[in-house]
């Protein structure tokens, strides 16, 4: 499903939408200043438990851990989730045009990436 062709947004929108949700930590800690780095993950944590507590089946963007959705496995990353009473009960797989494949797996090399030099510090986090 494409939003722009089906006319529910022009494309001009939806760039504006990306490009300020790609910038969007550094506009908050900008109105917010001290207390910004808690208020988006205290709210978003809100809303999930709330979901979960009430199985209200609320589709969110959470961290969640893939087996293969998006061609990932064994890997927590950002994604669409249903989340009710048993916790994240699907992973919902969105349609993604070339170009946010390339940057869902740029993001995916990243998160490995770290992990991995994280893993060399602690081999435990292999297990």
């Amino acid at each position: 499903m494409d939003i722009v062709t089906e006319c529910k947004i022009t494309k001009e929108r939806l760039d504006e939408i990306i490009a300020r949700t790609k910038k969007g930590g550094a506009e908050i800690v900008k109105y917010l200043e001290k207390g910004s780095a808690f208020y988006a993950p205290a709210a978003s944590g809100v809303e999930m438990a709330e979901s979960y507590l009430k199985d209200l089946k609320k589709q969110l963007p959470c961290a969640a851990f893939l087996n293969g959705e998006y061609n990932t496995k064994g890997l927590y990353a950002g994604v669409p989730v249903i989340i009710g009473s048993k916790g994240v009960e699907k992973v919902l797989e969105i349609d993604l045009s070339e170009n946010e494949k390339k940057d869902f797996e740029k993001s995916i090399k990243a998160v490995r990436d770290l992990f991995d030099a994280a893993s060399n510090i602690d081999k435990d986090l292999k297990n």
